[in-house]
């Protein structure tokens, strides 16, 4: 049932890079009984890109490893507080941003930053590539999977929480 999903959104500043990456990237860690069970989306904490495919440059990079990036960029509402189960920023300015947006009171997300469910790396944030080179895109996309494969693991336990 489409309202017993658990809700994950991903969140970087214009939904054009890291949070469409983390989006494909998780679906792609996933089960086919996990997509049954869990819906993925991304958004940006600003609008500038709504309606915009990712960056090219994410999106090639992303190809190499498989992953496809279809997203379409749109911003963060306050409603995203309430749909969602857990909002996965990508830095600390985006959790700041997340928190500042939430609407006051009670809501129904978690606000988590996306490193901490990484796995191996010890980085505190997953850094914009927009203005990096090659390197920078697939650093990005490192962080990413092995966050994801951490964030696999939360989502289970919530998912069997349930």
């Amino acid at each position: 049932m489409e309202n017993d999903k658990y809700k994950v959104l991903f969140v970087c500043l214009g939904n054009i890079c890291r949070s469409p990456s983390a989006e494909a990237a998780f679906k792609a860690c996933g089960t086919r009984a996990m997509e049954e069970q869990v819906e993925i989306d991304s958004a940006g904490i600003i609008g500038y890109h709504a309606g915009e495919g990712a960056d090219p440059r994410m999106k090639r990079h992303a190809s190499r490893r498989g992953y496809r990036l279809t997203s379409i960029s749109r911003p963060v509402v306050a409603a995203d507080f309430d749909r969602f189960d857990l909002i996965i920023g990508m830095d600390d300015q985006n959790i700041r941003d997340l928190q500042r947006k939430a609407p006051h009171g009670q809501h129904r997300a978690e606000v988590r930053r996306m490193t901490d469910f990484s796995v191996r790396f010890d980085e505190t944030e997953v850094p914009d590539p927009y203005y990096s080179g090659a390197d920078g895109f697939e650093y990005v996309l490192d962080l990413l999977e092995d966050a994801c494969e951490g964030l696999l693991r939360y989502v289970e336990e919530r998912i069997g929480e349930k």
